[in-house]
């Protein structure tokens, strides 16, 4: 069997690589990305390889009017921005938001790693899988004098089961094959925040390090730029199903219920995202973004279609927060908020009263606050 995921929205499945300012260079509205190797080697056939050795360790990006000849000459690999507008902003970012995270990619080219998909699935399965009692357990868990580092370890095993009956074991998603990089082109995000206002809720836009500018001003907020796959990108590899499992009396030593299958995980995975969806376009009407509560309707009609056709809708990769990547969608909950105050990371949210998590990432496309990262669809063919 195979599995075909289409990403719906830009999406960012990394392995922690980041293209730094000097190995790369902006020219002509695409980052060109610098093969620094054949650069050293051409340089140490004469005298510019110190001054070229001292800008890389000095500068924050290299200086185009001395180097720019090697983006057109010496660029490994060559990404277009999404919109000719970020070059402009690129130039005047600084910081952090010159590091470009990149997709994952081996010696043949970029891939979708299959733990990414696997991951996205037991989110799903932990979410249809919660009982009453099982939140208060992990606020249990925290109140001691040290806080566990996974308060909830224990719980998703009670959800998916443990060890060998881990529902989760009858399927398994292998790598993706490579895909062309064509498919690839630098995104530009901006983060937005809620900012009380009135008695209701004002959009707002980061910037870094501390601080917002108002929501109609997004151009002077700190933006960030990351290589995604545009929509509509295409990765298919192998799905194995484990029919061992299933046979009736495997299927009680394991304590599985009756008629559980690859369908079963996959309307649990859209249940979740059927709930998460309905958060973000709460969100989405609290900070007044239009386009962006336009794709979360039209993710919401695919979802409605992957439900009559056998597949599935999954958030997956970066850019989509703690939202994304937690079973527990009430955010308001007093268990909840317990919880989270154990850690002192949330401690500052926390305290502004506001809705918590306050921020998401935005992907802007043609210069606008248009959707979120990550959302795909994903089938599989027997």
């Amino acid at each position: 069997m195979r599995y075909r995921l289409t990403t719906l929205t830009p999406t960012l499945v990394g392995d922690g690589r980041r293209l730094s300012p000097i190995d790369y260079m902006v020219w002509k509205d695409h980052v060109n990305v610098l093969d620094q190797w054949r650069i050293f080697r051409l340089l140490a056939k004469g005298p510019r390889l110190e001054g070229y050795l001292t800008q890389l360790k000095k500068a924050d990006k290299l200086d185009f009017a001395s180097w720019g000849g090697f983006a057109q000459n010496f660029a490994g690999r060559r990404i277009p921005f999404e919109n000719a507008a970020y070059a402009g902003y690129w130039n005047r970012a600084a910081g952090d938001s010159l590091q470009i995270p990149t997709f994952s990619a081996g010696a043949s080219g970029p891939y979708l790693p299959g733990a990414s998909i696997k991951g996205a699935l037991r989110t799903g399965m932990v979410f249809s899988n919660w009982r009453d009692g099982m939140l208060q357990d992990v606020a249990a868990r925290v109140k001691g004098e040290r806080v566990p580092r996974r308060p909830a370890e224990s719980i998703e095993d009670q959800a998916l089961g443990s060890a060998g009956a881990n529902k989760m074991r009858l399927i398994g998603a292998g790598d993706s094959a490579t895909v062309d990089n064509s498919k690839f082109k630098v995104y530009l995000l901006r983060t937005s925040t809620l900012q009380p206002r009135g008695g209701n809720f004002a959009l707002g836009w980061k910037q870094s390090p501390r601080g917002a500018v108002d929501g109609n001003r997004p151009e002077e907020s700190t933006p960030s730029f990351a290589e995604m796959a545009a929509p509509g990108t295409v990765f298919e590899g192998d799905w194995n199903e484990k029919s061992f499992f299933l046979q009736p009396e495997v299927r009680r030593a394991v304590r599985w219920p009756d008629g559980f299958s690859r369908a079963k995980i996959f309307e649990s995975v859209n249940i979740y995202a059927s709930g998460l969806l309905s958060l973000q376009r709460q969100y989405a009407s609290w900070a007044g973004l239009g386009l962006l509560d336009q794709s979360l309707e039209q993710l919401e009609q695919r979802l409605a279609a992957a439900r009559e056709n056998g597949s599935c809708l999954l958030c997956l990769g970066w850019g989509g927060g703690l939202t994304t990547k937690s079973a527990w969608l009430d955010t308001g909950n007093s268990d909840y908020r317990q919880i989270l105050q154990a850690y002192t990371i949330y401690n500052r949210a926390l305290a502004t009263n506001l809705p918590f998590p306050k921020t998401r990432r935005i992907v802007f496309l043609n210069n606008r606050p248009a959707t979120l990262p990550g959302w795909a669809e994903l089938s599989v063919v027997e």
